[in-house]
């Protein structure tokens, strides 16, 4: 007998066994556990629905079980579902290379490197930039987020809850602002921070890679200035450094192009990319310039598990809907439907204090502030209004520097209808608790 059919089984006594077989160090946003899915839709073990605007941390851009993604992955499953890339290749992986090759935002040839999970992507990202440049220092931003292994948190700049108790791993990762205009924080200042880093900390000729999202995850969905990545470009071709887009969260068409930094008009010489590769199947990617790609020793790169052959169908599957059924200019339309609605939300004269409305595409967030001074952040606040929005019947993730963001990230396949049911109930867990008595 199935485990969730059993009359007994609930969300609480779920959470009490987890709480007794499952490390602390896990943790997760709700304290409910998924039964099944569709689209944008979700029923707990006890049968409560729920509409879905975090897919699962934005792996899900073309919703729950999709059709066409479901076949695919059947098919493969059909076939096989392990060789090791390593030890016998298969046709998927090989095409789906291809793909994304065919799409790279370069203008030079490109290669792909299949792995598993996106900290994989961003390491093996960095020991290719670091076997192409013969260099090993590394520049990344304060509020980024590249992942929880030993050099990615290295580079993440956040301390809670990610690097607290860790001690140093990041002895030649260095990390300069991230803008943030509403913090004081000017791109100008980021610029000039580089630079005095090279001055005092590190020659511009021992850095091998500057890591950089074009929209920081984690970080409060902040949108890097076009000016700035313009001028990192411009400092790495003149230093021989290597620059790299982190599109975990914000590439796949989640931002209405298939890899946010096309918005910006600059060319990467790495991206790396996982989350809604593979329509939620554990698959990432780093995909580069061939003649860097090319720098890689044999045997350097791969994984026992990278680029797995139910991954591969899952993700061929997922760029045949991102295009068959106009997902990139749905990303547009959702994001300013979004955008439209929690404008009017702002207006009302009974909700918490929201500003700093902001994004790309689909990926949108917004902060929470003190209503005497909206520079000060109101995490608490934020939490509580997804607290509140789960108990109505929506998923909703906070994120940011002091957990002050509201972040949007549907599935792009949602309905216009669903779409306005979530905003209605993020609208109501926003009105302030004196208001609603």
């Amino acid at each position: 007998m199935s485990v969730l059919s059993a009359a007994n089984i609930t969300n609480a006594s779920l959470n009490g066994r987890r709480s007794i077989a499952v490390s602390g160090g896990v943790v997760s946003a709700t304290g409910i556990f998924a039964a099944r899915a569709a689209n944008a839709e979700v029923w707990d073990v006890e049968g409560k629905r729920y509409i879905d605007f975090a897919s699962g941390i934005g792996v899900v851009a073309t919703g729950h079980r999709h059709p066409r993604v479901m076949e695919a992955v059947y098919a493969q499953l059909e076939c096989f579902t392990h060789t090791a890339f390593q030890v016998m290749a298969y046709q998927p992986y090989i095409e789906l290379a291809e793909r994304l090759n065919s799409i790279a935002p370069f203008s030079a040839a490109a290669q792909t490197l299949l792995l598993t999970t996106g900290a994989e992507a961003v390491e093996n990202a960095v020991k290719i930039a670091r076997m192409a440049t013969g260099r090993s220092a590394v520049i990344a931003f304060s509020g980024a987020f590249h992942g929880r292994t030993s050099l990615t948190l290295a580079m993440t700049g956040k301390m809670a809850p990610y690097k607290r108790g860790m001690g140093s791993a990041g002895r030649e990762v260095f990390r300069i602002p991230f803008p943030l205009e509403h913090r004081g924080v000017a791109v100008d200042a980021s610029i000039d921070a580089l630079h005095a880093l090279f001055y005092s900390d590190v020659a511009p000729d021992q850095v091998a890679a500057i890591i950089i999202e074009p929209v920081q995850g984690e970080g409060g969905f902040q949108v890097a200035p076009r000016k700035l990545l313009r001028h990192l470009r411009h400092v790495c071709d003149a230093h021989g450094i290597l620059l790299i887009a982190d599109e975990i969260q914000s590439g796949f068409g989640r931002t209405g192009r298939m890899f946010a930094i096309e918005h910006s008009g600059v060319e990467p010489d790495l991206i790396t990319l996982a989350k809604s590769l593979a329509g939620g199947f554990p698959l990432a990617a780093v995909l580069g310039r061939a003649d860097i790609m090319e720098s890689a020793s044999p045997g350097s790169l791969g994984g026992t598990y990278g680029g797995s052959p139910i991954g591969c169908a899952a993700a061929l599957a997922v760029m045949d809907v991102i295009e068959d059924e106009n997902l990139l200019e749905r990303a547009e339309v959702i994001g300013a439907r979004v955008r439209s609605r929690l404008t009017e939300i702002a207006r009302r004269n009974d909700v918490l204090t929201m500003a700093n409305l902001r994004g790309l595409g689909a990926m949108i967030g917004f902060d929470l502030v003190s209503s005497s001074d909206q520079r000060i952040p109101n995490g608490a606040a934020a939490k509580e209004v997804a607290s509140r929005a789960l108990a109505n019947g929506l998923i909703v993730l906070t994120c940011g520097t002091h957990g002050e963001t509201v972040r949007i990230l549907v599935p792009l396949t949602i309905s216009d209808a669903l779409l306005d049911e979530g905003l209605s109930i993020l609208e109501r867990a926003l009105i302030r608790p004196e208001a609603s008595a």
